[in-house]
């Protein structure tokens, strides 16, 4: 941008030297009117010209750096995809180790629930017969 602004500078400072030293030199040279109007007239014809060539020179320098710059933003945009796809990534695989291990855990509470209520079936049964036995002895 301050490049920009320099090259603007630049060119206007070109132009307006340009017309000042043209109209110096016509004033102070020794010509008659009719020769000074047809002098004036074709610096003024050079000055439209050099400033048409001057302003298509910014223009294209302007063109550029638009185009330059779509490309900065278009790359950083594909960088951040790129960074938001792998994060995205990442995220999914912690969490299907997460249920990998939560599936794990209810697995492994599921076997020991029924381990421990076979273990309580048994004692269970086993009081039962222990109390049938208890009560035969005394009848």
């Amino acid at each position: 941008m301050e490049g920009n602004k320099m090259a603007k500078g630049l060119i206007i400072g070109f132009i307006t030297g340009s017309v000042i030293g043209g109209i110096i030199a016509l004033l102070y040279a020794p010509k008659s009117g009719k020769e000074l109007r047809s002098d004036i007239k074709v610096k003024k014809d050079e000055f439209l010209d050099d400033t048409a060539e001057y302003m298509q020179i910014a223009k294209s320098k302007a063109n550029e750096l638009i185009n330059e710059g779509k490309k900065k933003s278009e790359m950083l945009i594909h960088e951040a995809k790129k960074k938001a796809n792998s994060l995205l990534e990442d995220a999914n695989k912690l969490l299907s180790g997460a249920k990998d291990k939560a599936s794990e855990k209810i697995t492994d509470a599921k076997e020991k629930i029924s381990s421990e209520s076979g273990k309580i079936k048994d004692a269970f049964k086993a009081g039962v017969e222990a109390y049938k036995e208890e009560k035969t002895k005394k009848s």
